[in-house]
């Protein structure tokens, strides 16, 4: 594992302790650092909003967000049930699985994936969502890139939870409304432009976010200019 890879994230993701972020750029980064550093193939982050209803606010990429999709939709699936109980799902095999959860496990194999963990996004007694790894192929995950991997959840978590505030229910609620809205925005934005110059929906994201990142503005920003056509984006596509 690339040591200096893990300490740059944990400072990135303690980083927005002190600061305004974006919270889907900020969870974005979350996914693709599980992926780069703890040997699975994607990663996904379910969270509550304001009613305690699960949704999908970050994906590594196209296939695993339409799997946490199918898994809202039928209400089964790994991810869910520790999203609920606050108690990590591991599962080596979803072939063997099959009985416990039928749409999801058939739905996870078409999708190419083996196997899934999914690590609770929690702080003492409050559970906000969960973490979600999954990999291609079956067979037993490291205990060690689980840990990490938890700890990653949990700093995330924190990251999230801590504000001035001493309301931080009413501020966590805020702030995933916020994101919600901002997550609808960046899906059109993707369709459009993916539509636009025939590209997929991940290369369109990848677009969308290195336009906000280096030009210093918010991701949910670009992605509004570029639907409302109210500012000039040159290079957003190179």
């Amino acid at each position: 594992m690339n040591q200096q890879l893990l300490a740059k994230t944990f400072v990135e993701l303690a980083d927005n302790l002190v600061a305004d972020f974006d919270l889907i750029d900020f969870l974005r980064l979350l996914t693709d650092r599980c992926v780069g550093m703890l040997g699975v193939s994607a990663a996904g982050v379910l969270l509550a909003d304001r009613d305690g209803k699960l949704r999908v606010m970050a994906a590594s990429d196209e296939r695993v967000r339409l799997l946490e999709l199918f898994q809202l939709q039928n209400d089964e699936g790994p991810c869910l049930e520790c999203s609920r109980t606050g108690v990590p799902v591991i599962v080596p095999d979803l072939t063997r699985e099959v009985d416990r959860w039928p749409h999801f496990a058939t739905a996870a194999h078409r999708s190419g994936f083996g196997a899934v963990q999914a690590l609770p996004m929690r702080l003492r007694d409050e559970t906000v969502g969960a973490l979600n790894l999954f990999r291609a192929d079956p067979g037993p995950f490291d205990p060690a890139a689980t840990l990490i991997g938890q700890a990653l959840a949990d700093v995330a978590t924190i990251s999230l939870l801590q504000q001035r505030s001493t309301d931080r229910s009413t501020v966590l609620n805020e702030q995933l409304q916020t994101a919600l809205n901002s997550r609808v925005l960046i899906e059109q934005a993707k369709g459009k432009l993916a539509e636009r110059h025939n590209i997929d929906m991940e290369q369109a994201f990848t677009a969308l976010r290195g336009y906000a990142r280096s030009h210093n503005r918010r991701l949910s920003d670009v992605a509004r200019a570029f639907i409302d056509d109210s500012a000039s984006l040159p290079g957003l596509v190179a």
